[in-house]
């Protein structure tokens, strides 16, 4: 199936689900990408990524990666520029990559949360949205049932859309920070 075919296909998924509130969120969440014909697909899981924390004040970590099993690392999303890291990912996708990025980890670790998680209407339906602090992006969620989200990946200036899947983490099986 052609790229836009797809895109047009998991926008119309996306748009099927029931929005989310951004309290219902909060926790720990494990993630995976949902091939779409987007350029990230596939980039995230070669480098690591386990998935997002939502906090009780309403901040985020927007990019948790596993750094050692049983252990995650919070990364700046401002160390790469979104555009770069679009037209890059062929080689996000690379051995290479992966083996650079668990050496980069230490270096771009967040050193607080990074994002921000508000109710924003998109489409005539308030859902819960994450905002990226030092990024063009958000992030809109919608439910796909009681402890699984869908995620929209929307960056200004970009048609396309990355989506990705969300399933909480309980708490007997949740990693620990690095």
């Amino acid at each position: 199936m052609k790229s836009a075919a797809l895109q047009d296909e998991k926008i119309a998924w996306f748009r099927s689900l029931e929005p989310v509130q951004p309290a219902e969120m909060l926790g720990l969440w494990k993630g995976a990408g949902i091939p779409s014909g987007h350029p990230l697909d596939g980039v995230l899981e070669n480098l690591g990524w386990f998935g997002k924390r939502f906090h009780a004040d309403m901040r985020a970590d927007a990019l948790l990666f596993q750094w050692r099993p049983g252990r995650l690392v919070a990364i700046e999303p401002g160390f790469f520029p979104i555009g770069l890291a679009i037209r890059a990912a062929p080689f996000g996708r690379t051995a290479i990559a992966r083996s650079g990025f668990s050496y980069l980890q230490k270096a771009c670790r967040a050193r607080g949360t990074t994002a921000s998680l508000k109710l924003q209407t998109l489409e005539d339906a308030a859902t819960a949205a994450m905002i990226y602090d030092r990024q063009p992006i958000v992030d809109y969620f919608r439910r796909i049932c009681e402890d699984e989200l869908a995620g929209m990946m929307c960056v200004r200036g970009d048609i396309r859309r990355y989506f990705f899947k969300l399933r909480r983490v309980d708490a007997a099986s949740r990693p620990r920070d690095r």
